[in-house]
Order: structure tokens, then C-alpha cells, then sequence
């Protein structure tokens, strides 16, 4: 049997140059056993340290404050999916400052005492306050409580009434919102007063026949009863009406 040399192989491409061929046959077997430059680890310079900036310093918002909890913390929970169901429908205590209320936004068709109705024309807002952690938040970093008034008329007759019953020097039981039952606060909530309010916490406020609100984000609280930590600087009162 006649044996193939590589000569012979390349005689049979035409196609290609036999120079060609040659030399890559040459590289090829020249570099079959080169395992080239050895590695050679890099060793940084004594004494060198890489300048890299301090990690920052977070600070952890606490989640309650006693029994309560905070308005940062009752809404973290809320968007939290592994603490979600811990206060999502749930009645609880939040504690915080009043930053803002929309009692003077109030449309003079609404002020009015109980007994008379609105005008069918008339758009008022539900009697509206926000609870923050602190006295400088701003409202949409607050959580908004609903339901300690069902209309700016029981609102109306409760300032009426809690001025006579201070200038006689007895306070007496809270009147009661006649459409929710629910115990009107007394003061009334004005901004600067520190309170813990119990309610019920949700992303949606659904007492008011006007329709259903919502916050995914804060939540909404619904009004069930208010203490004061810290009374309010000045006692609220409605556009007109002397507090």
C-alpha cells in the first residue's frame, strides 16, 4: 500500500497554491507546542490602599411608636407584600402630627346647621385631615383620615357648641355625627395638634355615599376615635365662623 504524504495531499487541491498550503503547514506544526508566556500574577504595591467612599449611613425609620403605629410604618406595611396583610383592613392606633386639614376649603353652601340640606348645586369635599410623623411633612407624604364627619353641617353645629360649652367651663360628651355616629372630635383637628387615631387602615375609603376614595400608596384611615397628645395651637373652625 502506497502511503499519502502531506506533499501528495496538497497535489490533489488544485484550487489552492501549493505555496499557500506550505506555510500554513508550517505555522500549524511550529505552533503546536509553543504554550507561550507563562501568567504572572500582578502584587499591588505595599502600602497601597484602594480610596473608596464610606458607605452612608441610612437611618431606619422606626415602624411603631408604643402601641401605635407610625404613619411612616403603618404604610410601609402596607406596600410591603410580606407585611401587607398585617395592616391592610385592620383596625389600628397610628400616632402623628395634624399637617394640613381642608376644613377652609369648605364652600360656603355647605356651612350651614344640621337639619337644612345642601344645595343640589353644592360641591363639598368629606371633612378631611392628614397625619404625619412629623409637623413639616407634606400632605402627600401623610395619611389622609376620613370619617370623623360626614359633612361640613355637623362640623358647623359641633363648633357652635364646644365654643359654649368652653366659655361655661364644661366640656361634657363629644357630640355625635348624626349620619356616622361617630363622636365629632373636640377641638377639632387644626394643624400642629400631636393625636393617636384609631380606625380602620386601608387603601380605600368606602363610608362616604359619594363614591369610593383611594391611596394605594398611604392608605386611608377611617375615622373611629382621636386622642390628643398635644392640643392643636389655635382651635380650628369653618370659613366665617369664629372658632
Amino acid at each position: 500500500m502506497i502511503a499519502v504524504t502531506a506533499e501528495m495531499k496538497i497535489a490533489m487541491l488544485p484550487s489552492i497554491p501549493r505555496s499557500v498550503l506550505l506555510g500554513l503547514l508550517v505555522a500549524l506544526g511550529s505552533g503546536c507546542g509553543d504554550e507561550g508566556e507563562p501568567y504572572q500574577p500582578r502584587v499591588p504595591p505595599a502600602g497601597v490602599k484602594a480610596n473608596l467612599p464610606a458607605v452612608p449611613s441610612i437611618e431606619k425609620s422606626p415602624i411603631k411608636d408604643g402601641e401605635a403605629y407610625t404613619v411612616w410604618g403603618a404604610s410601609y406595611y402596607l406596600r410591603s407584600r410580606v407585611h401587607h396583610t398585617d395592616v391592610a383592613g385592620k383596625d389600628l392606633k397610628i400616632t402623628g402630627y395634624i399637617v394640613a386639614t381642608n376644613l377652609a376649603e369648605a364652600p360656603k353652601c355647605a356651612i350651614h346647621p344640621t337639619g337644612k340640606e345642601d344645595p343640589a348645586d353644592c360641591q363639598a369635599p368629606i371633612p378631611t385631615f392628614w397625619l404625619a410623623d412629623t409637623k413639616d411633612a407634606k400632605p402627600q407624604d401623610s395619611i389622609k383620615v376620613e370619617g370623623w364627619a360626614s359633612n361640613f353641617a355637623q362640623l358647623y353645629d359641633a363648633v357652635n357648641e364646644y365654643r359654649k360649652r368652653r366659655s361655661r367651663k364644661k366640656e361634657g360628651e363629644p357630640l355625635s355625627d348624626n349620619f356616622w355616629g361617630v363622636k365629632l372630635p373636640n377641638p377639632l383637628p387644626g394643624p400642629g395638634a400631636k393625636v393617636v387615631v384609631t380606625g380602620n387602615y386601608s387603601t380605600a375609603f368606602t363610608r362616604a355615599t359619594s363614591g369610593t376614595e383611594a391611596d394605594p400608596i398611604m392608605g386611608i384611615l377611617t375615622y373611629d376615635e382621636i386622642q390628643y397628645l398635644e392640643p392643636p395651637p389655635e382651635l380650628a373652625t369653618l370659613p366665617g365662623m369664629k372658632p
